[in-house]
């Protein structure tokens, strides 16, 4: 939803101009940015484990802003590739992952369960995400069918933050966090099973 609304302006302001600039260096691939973009976001987990939460929400900012830099590079170069469109999926749920485990190990004891369910969310949501993406053609500008839903990318940091900079409201977010995961996988495969019947 995030990405319907505030991506339009967040790629004109920031992602085109840093892509193009980047052009300017051969060296750097979208792939490499991919990498970096992963190897932030488990510096991020590190931190957010320790209790360090403001360090935790930069470098989940920086993830973040290299998993929205990697795609648009990569167009911007001629480079988008179903290699590239792997890794990055790839690399999504490599910090997704490690962000719950951060998540988890801030306060093991009280956020166990909490923790496992939130993890579960997710792997029924990319689950769902990818076998829809894999009977639908792509209209997109992404190197994937992209299925949009209540719960994405940025909705995600979104929570994420929040239960950095929150800890004492973990329960709710977390709750809410799965509850909506859930709920995005339902609708995607409701709308998928529709369209299909129609």
């Amino acid at each position: 939803m995030l990405e319907k609304y505030f991506r339009p302006i967040y790629q004109t302001l920031f992602l085109d101009p840093l892509a193009r600039a980047l052009v300017c260096l051969p060296p750097i691939s979208p792939n490499m940015i991919t990498f970096l973009g992963c190897f932030l976001g488990l510096i991020c987990a590190f931190f957010i484990a320790i209790g360090w939460h403001y360090l935790a929400l930069l470098f989940l900012l920086l993830s973040g802003g290299c998993d929205t830099l990697d795609g648009t590079l990569a167009r911007q170069t001629n480079r988008v590739s179903q290699v590239g469109t792997v890794w990055d999926i790839v690399c999504d749920r490599i910090v997704e992952a490690a962000l719950v485990i951060g998540l988890f190990l801030y306060a093991p004891d009280a956020r166990a369960l909490l923790s496992l369910l939130m993890m579960t969310s997710i792997l029924l949501c990319i689950t769902s995400f990818l076998v829809v993406g894999i009977f639908s053609e792509n209209q997109t500008e992404k190197g994937f069918y992209y299925s949009p839903g209540i719960i994405e990318r940025g909705e995600a940091f979104v929570f994420f933050a929040s239960m950095i900079l929150l800890p004492s409201y973990f329960v709710i977010l977390s709750l809410s966090f799965t509850f909506l995961v859930l709920l995005t996988a339902v609708i995607r495969l409701i709308q998928f099973a529709t369209i299909l019947r129609s």
